[in-house]
């Protein structure tokens, strides 16, 4: 209950692949290396400020996950190169933009390539309002904890609610071991939330 999460970043997914000619690692000139080729986009795209954030959102990030080209032989320029990277995008950015500044960027230097681009979930925010105010003070009676609003971590199934026009907030246990061997929750923190989640009722309802 320290934390409460009203909104999420955007995650927009990206499976590239630059296409090049494979040949003879003592032959260069009879090949296009892929991995040659792309560097200098990858440069460009990992230096570019797609925007500098708000109130609520950091700036919108891009990161690169998985780089794979070659055939294991250690003489053989390779035909493709693999590349998959995200955006977790603020509000101040759209998937459109996004895809339209990535692919100039290839375009610009002139590489063959295949892209298949996955929305996972645009961002999403709840300003404070009837919710966040209900919420905050339900914190603050149960735990006396003066609780902060945060848009950090990956997507969440809010996601799928927001476009509705609801007001979405997410609160729970505190996530210190989140996805670790030892993942485990405090059985009084569950005996505070259930009084927040009553007095979060109480003033919507009341």
């Amino acid at each position: 209950g320290d934390i409460i999460k009203n909104g999420r970043r955007g995650s927009l997914g990206c499976q590239l692949t630059v296409h090049g000619v494979q040949g003879h690692i003592a032959y260069p000139h009879l090949a296009k290396n892929p991995i040659h080729l792309f560097s200098p986009a990858l440069t460009e795209l990992a230096e570019i400020e797609w925007d500098q954030g708000n109130e609520y959102f950091p700036a919108t990030s891009f990161q690169v996950s998985n780089i794979n080209g070659g055939t294991g032989a250690t003489n053989v320029i390779p035909g493709d190169l693999n590349i998959v990277f995200n955006f977790r995008f603020s509000t101040e950015v759209t998937e459109q933009q996004l895809r339209d500044g990535v692919e100039a960027v290839l375009d610009r230097h002139q590489l063959n390539y295949t892209i298949n681009w996955v929305l996972s979930g645009n961002p999403f925010l709840t300003p404070p309002g009837t919710l966040v105010n209900a919420t905050i003070a339900a914190i603050k009676d149960a735990s006396g904890i003066d609780a902060a609003l945060s848009t950090s971590g990956g997507t969440s199934d809010g996601r799928f609610i927001a476009p509705t026009g609801s007001q979405v907030i997410e609160l729970g246990p505190r996530n210190d071991t989140i996805h670790k061997i030892n993942e485990c929750v405090n059985a009084k923190d569950l005996d505070r939330l259930s009084a927040i989640y009553e007095g979060i009722l109480k003033r919507l309802l009341g």
